[in-house]
């Protein structure tokens, strides 16, 4: 195989979507970020107003409407507008994951060869990160398409100078395009991997030449012409809140302190990578010396200056989350399968007692993080739901045995069949907990559980619902727009204000305060029915029943 052929790029496209399927439409929303973006965007198409997002009736003012505006575009063209389904608003996602697979192959296709295209999207592909940002309605996965296609552009121009030939318009457009879009989906962060790597390229070469093959005279007025129009209409609207907020706030002040408790020193994104990197990690890490001993040949230093300047930045940020580098592992995923497959025959064990102590222990590690992973479901299921699951069981069953096999061809030195062992490990891990456990882990997914019980009570065809314990944003979402997140007092006058067609979920904790301000408003309530679950965004433990006014009896 000399090439990579439109068939190959077809093959990895509907690999990787047939794997990221599963799950998608039985999950519930998942964090608080997901169903946030799911509401906002049903807002915008309840509400017409694609300019303005919000979130309940609060501003959501943390990043332009790109995100939302595709998500309302696939709920549109599902004819979901109306349902409170899940799937659609994770459509974006998807497809993004997909892209980015496609693109890694190609980059790593040009750079070093056919197998390490393959190889590298492979890895991308199975990757914790991936697999968990891949399924949900977020905006990374859509962010890092767009770092992939203006990294496209970048690299159409590097290699050309490397063979002096003439850098076609449609290469530069990408670039700012890509760039353009990046700016419209989470405002400049787009910018540090953008300009980040020709920028290091500049300072490493001492040369900036192939620049001018991106026709940076014109091309940042494309970029400018895609983000102006929504930036003007946005700080008109808000009176430039918009902008004290997203970039003040969201975008500066994640720089200065730790937001919403996610403010960690410097060395978490590189302590998270067994992880988030796995099942890829220990083979970066078997990677290191073909790494370093390459690291003055263009195609290696292109990919090291790709990754070098944004993870720097993200490290030396006070607030910190794993996918804040997704937009580095394309070019960790490539280099890795580079260093895999140019192993001619025998990969050889770092000679140093230092390096081998070090790659034993992380590979010590990495079986670890495999064997939790496969065996997580059934215990997961067993703990929280009490139920073995014949089918959560297989997940280790398949697994183990391919990740036992892995450990083993590494210690004889097979570098690239270990991997491929690893990475159908993974495959089976994944699929498995997205279609055999994560769905059926009752306890955690309350919102559901309590919107189904306000659809099974409903007055109205118009019921609004006030909450008083539990405020996730995926009860809103499930709900609707008009849910009041209340305290128990103002629960209690909800109902006294809306004694037809309100009701009201109360926990455990406000049920006095909320009774006796029921005795109060001299209203007859009665409970309707009652959920307990855990709430895993806050580990609490609730007990939440729902409450409406009796109607009075017929003279």
């Amino acid at each position: 195989m000399t090439r990579l052929t439109l068939r190959h790029y077809i093959l990895v496209a509907l690999s990787v979507f047939v794997l990221f399927l599963p799950g998608r439409a039985s999950l519930p929303p998942l964090d608080r970020d997901e169903p946030r973006y799911m509401e906002a965007t049903a807002q915008m198409l309840y509400s017409g107003n694609y300019v303005d997002v919000r979130f309940l009736d609060q501003p959501r003012y943390l990043q332009p409407a790109g995100i939302y505006w595709l998500e309302a575009t696939a709920v549109r063209l599902t004819g979901m507008d109306d349902r409170h389904a899940v799937w659609p608003y994770r459509i974006p996602s998807l497809l993004a994951v997909t892209g980015s697979a496609v693109l890694t192959a190609w980059i790593g296709a040009a750079l070093f060869g056919p197998m390490c295209g393959l190889l590298a999207a492979g890895l991308l592909a199975v990757s914790v990160l991936m697999t968990a940002e891949g399924r949900m309605a977020t905006i990374d996965t859509t962010l890092l398409l767009f770092v992939l296609l203006a990294q496209c552009g970048l690299l159409r121009a590097y290699l050309d100078r490397e063979r002096d030939l003439a850098t076609p318009l449609a290469a530069a457009l990408l670039y700012w395009i890509a760039l353009g879009c990046g700016l419209m989906l989470k405002g400049p962060v787009i910018l540090i991997p953008g300009f980040g790597t020709p920028l290091a390229l500049a300072l490493v070469e001492r040369r900036i030449d192939w620049w001018k093959r991106l026709r940076p005279a014109w091309g940042w007025l494309v970029m400018l012409a895609i983000v102006l129009p929504w930036c003007i209409a946005i700080g008109v609207i808000s009176h430039g809140d918009f902008f004290s907020r997203a970039v003040g706030r969201n975008f500066l002040g994640k720089v200065a302190s730790g937001q919403e408790t996610h403010g960690l020193p410097p060395g978490y994104h590189l302590v998270v990578f067994a992880i988030a990197f796995w099942p890829g990690a220990i083979f970066a890490a078997m990677g290191l010396p073909f790494v370093w001993e390459r690291r003055f040949q263009p195609h290696v230093r292109y990919l090291l200056c790709w990754i070098v300047p944004h993870w720097l930045v993200f490290e030396a940020i006070a607030t910190k989350l794993p996918h804040y580098v997704l937009p580095t592992y394309p070019a960790i995923a490539i280099l890795t399968a580079a260093a895999i497959v140019s192993f001619p025959t025998d990969w050889e064990w770092p000679r140093a007692i230092w390096a081998r102590s070090l790659l034993a222990a992380y590979g010590l590690i990495w079986f670890t993080v495999g064997s939790v992973l496969a065996f997580a479901g059934p215990v997961l299921l067993w703990r929280m739901e009490g139920m073995v699951s014949p089918a959560a069981m297989l997940v280790p069953a398949g697994a183990l045995p391919l990740l036992v096999l892995s450990g083993y061809l590494i210690l004889h030195r097979q570098a690239l069949h270990a991997a491929m062992a690893a990475i159908a490990a993974a495959v089976i891990i994944h699929v498995g907990l997205f279609t055999t456990v994560i769905p059926r882990l009752q306890t955690i997914w309350l919102s559901p559980r309590l919107a189904a019980m306000v659809d099974a009570h409903r007055p109205c065809a118009r019921t609004i619902v006030a909450s008083t314990s539990d405020s996730e944003p995926s009860l809103v979402f499930l709900l609707g727009q008009d849910t009041r997140l209340v305290n128990a007092t103002a629960a209690a006058d909800f109902l006294q204000q809306n004694q037809k067609c309100g009701m009201a979920l109360v926990g455990a904790q406000d049920l006095a305060a909320f009774s006796a301000r029921i005795m109060e408003n001299g209203l007859d309530v009665h409970e309707l029915g009652q959920q307990t679950g855990l709430n895993y965004s806050t580990g609490k433990h609730l007990e939440i029943g729902l409450y409406a006014v009796v109607p009075p009896a017929a003279p």
